[in-house]
């Protein structure tokens, strides 16, 4: 017990630095995927097959390829970018891929007499979307988005790679220095714990809009 209270604050300073990664990723990734799923299912076939194209490159490739190829492969083109916006940038794009597909799910899952109606009671697209299709959107990929999330926590990891303090890495380096598998323990519930609170909170969101439906 004495040596987990040792460990605690390293292990919390790595636990940190994924928890901003997860912060920033989860902020930046949500809306770009949204607005890409409306991409998708708008009527312009050119934008369409763009974001297709993209979400298919970086789903159908592994993030860790994706990160080593943002932190390796663009420096020799002159593009450099430190540790942590290259995991953020990498993390963001193969998210919001994934995220696009979960919104474009939803979106396609409204009858398309809500919009005609809509356009009859006198609202533009923007007002249709905000009132109408959104609010319903929400309530259908929010399951999804809940398992994306939770998978995230998990995939921040990764930066590991990168050389970041991250928990992964912090976790390992106390391993090496005091020959113990404890701090592999702690690490493990961290995660568990984080992925606790997360389910806590979206099973919560869920009752939410399950109630406001009614």
């Amino acid at each position: 017990m004495e040596y987990i209270l040792r460990i605690i604050p390293q292990m919390g300073l790595g636990a940190w630095e994924s928890l901003k990664i997860f912060v920033v990723v989860i902020t930046l990734s949500l809306p770009l995927g949204m607005l890409m799923a409306l991409g998708r299912v708008s009527g312009f076939a050119f934008v369409k097959k763009i974001i297709a194209t993209y979400v298919w490159v970086l789903r159908g490739s592994p993030l860790m390829l994706q990160m080593l190829f943002v932190y390796f492969a663009l420096p020799s083109v002159g593009i450099l970018f430190e540790d942590f916006t290259a995991a953020i940038i990498a993390f963001v794009l193969n998210y919001a891929a994934y995220f696009c597909e979960i919104f474009r799910s939803g979106f396609q899952a409204i009858p398309k007499g809500q919009y005609e109606a809509a356009h009859a009671l006198g609202m533009n697209y923007a007002q249709t979307l905000r009132r109408i299709v959104l609010p319903q959107v929400l309530r259908i990929v929010l399951p999804p988005i809940s398992n994306e999330t939770i998978t995230l926590v998990k995939d921040t990891s990764l930066v590991y790679i990168l050389a970041m303090n991250d928990l992964m890495r912090t976790t390992r380096n106390l391993v090496q220095r005091d020959f113990s598998v404890v701090p592999f323990v702690v690490a493990a519930l961290f995660y568990l714990g984080a992925t606790l609170l997360l389910t806590i909170f979206f099973n919560r969101l869920e009752k939410h809009f399950s109630k406001s439906s009614m």
